[in-house]
């Protein structure tokens, strides 16, 4: 195996390392791999440098072996003089020593000076990054990754090393962590977007005047990883239905099909064959022509762009940042996703992340002409009224659903009752007032007593005659002639229209209605004529008036 290492040449790699040479000296001297020269300088008991940190070489123990070999050196080959290779390289993999003269000029490789002559060992060139130490430290104390650090090295003090130059420091300083494997998911270009919250920065609210924790909603689309990146205070099913319409908006265009974890405002069940999908959520994405594919629960790989986004994104721009308001955090996110994200090389793509949406933009769906109408939704129980309270108003149901439980649909214009199993529209009310109701006619139970103008357009219906002594009745009575209507209408039952008509039109003939007289007429001098003795005196008084009139019409029309 080539990690097997002669004994002649362990033995030097030991011996260097004894010296304090870093991994990196020994495999450019020795030509022995750093990894494999670590394996054995570990197992001889030897610490091993970590990688950029160079162990200070104590100034005494270096003095004497400026005169020729090391002793360590010399116990490699004890006869120096039996080495006929002329090879001037002591440390070549062929198994060969060296005489003991040329090897004195392996003791310019220690930094010390032989013979005299300058040490021909190159100058290790200081980091870029070491004038900004500081910085890079408070950094990495405040938990900002490798490339947030070098944007702002590059904003803030006007840097202009690389990312790598940035990327290798920080590797010294905090060392190696293993990566984790992850599968890619390729899509169709305007087909997938991947949505997901995360936790946003530090923000001062308004109301309290305290910093408190922002949320940071992302959408990454599946082909070219554009992101759309938007904060907020709070999260409600609305709020994040709104954000899905404020992405849309950003990237012009919305995807088909939207994959998304199982959080209460977008599913309700959790089910990966038959989910439920919040009401509001489903409404809006069918308004933009899309669907929803919830993930399997604790299986945020299917989601692994917009995982990778939010990391990013906290990490990154956001880290350790605080700000004075949600507008002065949301424009230097946008800053940030100009000036950055979008001008990146994707790790996966190797594209720039503006070019490869500038591609995709094309097979997006249109946008509406107009916003998604939005409404609240919930559960109700049909009173014993018949109706259901929304917003301290009442509104009807149909009959038969007294005690249990149906969905309501409102907004500011309207109130939809809907079937809970079948979700088919039973009822639609227009919004009415608190405190007041709103029935419709064929949902009114038969006990219940009408409202006076429903009252009176009822009797208009039923006879002409009729509607006109209502009307004469309650304009001269009030609400006391109420019931006195509702008596007519009664005795329109009992006695027919005609009989009631004909009456109604005797008492308007005398000037003077009163629900007596229909009454009385109906029930006496209907059936069989009466003598004037018997009729009520009221009656009478009007008969007899009735009679005088009839007399002196017809002296009048006498020639």
């Amino acid at each position: 195996m080539t990690n097997v290492l002669s004994e002649q040449l362990k033995q030097q790699v030991i011996a260097l390392g004894q010296l304090g040479w870093s991994l990196r000296r020994i495999q450019k001297e020795t030509g022995v791999r750093r990894e494999t020269a670590s394996i054995y300088l570990k197992a001889a008991g030897i610490a091993v440098p970590s990688p950029g940190r160079r162990k200070q070489q104590p100034a005494k123990p270096a003095i004497p072996m400026t005169t020729g070999l090391p002793a360590e050196l010399s116990l490699l080959n004890p006869n120096p003089n039996d080495n006929p290779n002329p090879n001037p390289n002591p440390f070549l993999k062929n198994g060969k020593t060296k005489t003991a003269k040329p090897a004195i000029s392996v003791t310019t490789g220690f930094g010390v000076e032989s013979g005299g002559s300058q040490s021909q060992t190159p100058k290790l060139t200081a980091s870029s990054c070491e004038p900004y130490r500081e910085a890079i430290e408070l950094g990495l104390r405040r938990g900002r990754n490798a490339m947030a650090i070098w944007q702002d090295l590059v904003a803030d003090t006007g840097f202009h090393g690389s990312y790598q130059s940035v990327k290798r420091f920080v590797r010294k300083l905090q060392g190696n962590h293993p990566l984790e494997a992850r599968a890619v998911i390729s899509t169709p270009a305007g087909e997938e977007a991947q949505v997901d919250y995360g936790t946003g920065p530090m923000v001062r609210d308004p109301q309290t005047g305290k910093y408190r924790r922002t949320r940071l909603f992302v959408m990454t689309l599946g082909y070219s990883r554009k992101s759309v990146r938007l904060l907020t205070f709070r999260s409600t099913t609305r709020t994040w239905a709104e954000l899905h319409e404020k992405a849309f908006r950003r990237l012009g265009g919305c995807p088909r099909v939207l994959v998304l974890d199982n959080l209460k405002e977008g599913v309700l069940t959790p089910d990966i064959y038959d989910p439920t999908i919040n009401p509001l959520y489903r409404d809006v994405l069918a308004h933009y022509g899309a669907v929803a594919l919830p993930c399997r629960i604790n299986d945020p790989d299917r989601k692994g762009k917009v995982e990778s986004g939010v990391g990013h994104t906290k990490k990154t721009p956001l880290k350790g940042l605080r700000f004075e308001s949600l507008e002065e955090a949301q424009a230097y996110l946008d800053r940030w996703e100009a000036n950055w994200a979008d001008t990146r090389i994707h790790g996966t793509t190797k594209r720039q992340v503006a070019a490869m949406f500038a591609e995709e933009k094309p097979a997006l769906l249109p946008l509406p002409l107009e916003p998604f109408r939005y409404y609240q939704f919930g559960e109700r129980t049909v009173h014993l009224d018949g109706c259901v309270e929304v917003d301290a108003a009442y509104y009807s149901t149909p009959p038969g659903w007294i005690g249990r439980v149906v969905k309501v649909q409102w907004d500011g214009l309207f109130v939809r009752i809907l079937d809970p199993k079948t979700g088919q529209l039973m009822r639609e009310h227009l919004h009415q007032t608190r405190g007041r109701h709103r029935f419709q006619r064929e949902d009114r139970s038969p006990r219940t007593p009408l409202p006076v103008h429903q009252l009176l357009w009822r009797t208009d219906q039923v006879g002409a005659h009729i509607g006109s002594f209502c009307r004469a009745l309650h304009h001269r009575q009030g609400p006391v002639a109420i019931r006195r209507i509702q008596g007519v209408l009664a005795m329109a039952k009992k006695f027919g229209v005609p009989a009631v008509d004909k009456a109604c039109a005797l008492a308007l003939e005398t000037g003077f209605p009163e629900y007596r007289f229909v009454k009385h007429y109906l029930e006496h001098c209907l059936p069989a004529p009466l003598s004037l003795q018997q009729v009520d005196p009221l009656i009478r008084n009007l008969i007899e008036y009735r009679e005088l009139i009839q007399q002196r019409t017809e002296e009048d029309s006498t020639p």
